[in-house]
């Protein structure tokens, strides 16, 4: 029998890929050596809310990437997402730089800083943090 949820699954995530992204590059520094792949991803955005000790909660906007997992591939290795990677998309003039870092930033908070958005994990959910940005060649 067919597991009609998952099939439903996949073709929203193809959907998802063939109609609602962008064209964005995932680079790895690794040894000084900087690795990289264009690839397709969707851009999102996570709220997460923190219960604070001293008052009010805190609110955590996160700027999301969703992309294919079968997409990332770096060297010729299919790999996951990991903190301190950067994501590098381009609008008009200017190249948004954004680092691969859950809620919490460097002190890692207790938010992962990637998830898997599907039950079939097959797209990647990546929670970013804008770095920097540069002006396009």
């Amino acid at each position: 029998m067919t597991d009609l949820l998952a099939h439903g699954a996949t073709w929203l995530a193809d959907q998802r890929k063939r109609f609602l992204t962008r064209t964005v590059t995932y680079q790895r520094t690794s040894g000084g050596v900087t690795t990289s792949v264009d690839l397709p991803a969707t851009v999102g955005r996570t709220v997460f809310r923190f219960d604070s000790a001293y008052g009010p909660s805190i609110r955590s906007v996160s700027r999301d990437v969703l992309i294919t997992a079968a997409d990332l591939v770096l060297d010729g290795q299919l790999t996951e997402p990991k903190r301190g990677d950067r994501i590098r998309e381009t609008a008009g003039p200017v190249i948004h730089v954004h680092e691969v870092m859950g809620p919490g930033g460097a002190s890692g908070g207790d938010e992962p800083d990637w998830r898997y958005s599907d039950n079939e994990r097959t797209t990647f959910r990546i929670h970013t943090k804008h770095v920097t940005e540069e002006p396009n060649p």
